[in-house]
């Protein structure tokens, strides 16, 4: 390899560059609508989930990179401090990052599974309650007309 050659870090980024990423995507953003960019804003321009999004942007925030600040026009997201990225070592491993974004996929597929069961458990009640109505209806019929 060339010492003139520049190695692009492949799928499986580590946080110190997905961080820069993110505040690099805050800048384009401001860029691009003259006002600071959304989450949602961010997270499109640069092909992350919003779990993931939101995540690194929670880290940022609590190492005071950028701010995310909620008012009438929704959340926006600014640059505090672009300097404390270069704190984020670079060898960081973001399997940490990776285990609590499996975890809440996880999770949402749990509940959402539950969320399921508990529709279908509720049409059954229903019908089993309509079935339940139309039968005494029935009953009550026949005694009327003397059957």
């Amino acid at each position: 390899m060339n010492k003139n050659q520049v190695v692009m870090p492949g799928p499986n980024k580590d946080f110190y560059t997905k961080a820069h990423l993110v505040v690099a995507a805050i800048r384009v953003g401001e860029h691009q609508k003259s006002a600071p960019p959304s989450l949602d804003q961010v997270c499109r321009l640069i092909s992350f989930s919003m779990e993931q999004g939101n995540f690194i942007c929670h880290k940022l925030e609590e190492m005071g990179i950028i701010e995310i600040v909620e008012g009438s026009y929704g959340t926006r997201l600014f640059i505090r401090d672009h300097l404390k990225l270069e704190e984020i070592t670079r060898d960081e491993n973001d399997s940490r990052l990776e285990n609590e974004l499996k975890k809440f996929q996880e999770s949402q597929k749990a509940l959402t599974k539950k969320i399921r069961t508990l529709q279908a458990e509720q049409a059954e009640k229903k019908k089993n309650l309509f079935a339940e109505m139309e039968k005494k209806l029935k009953d009550e019929l026949e005694k009327k007309l003397g059957r």
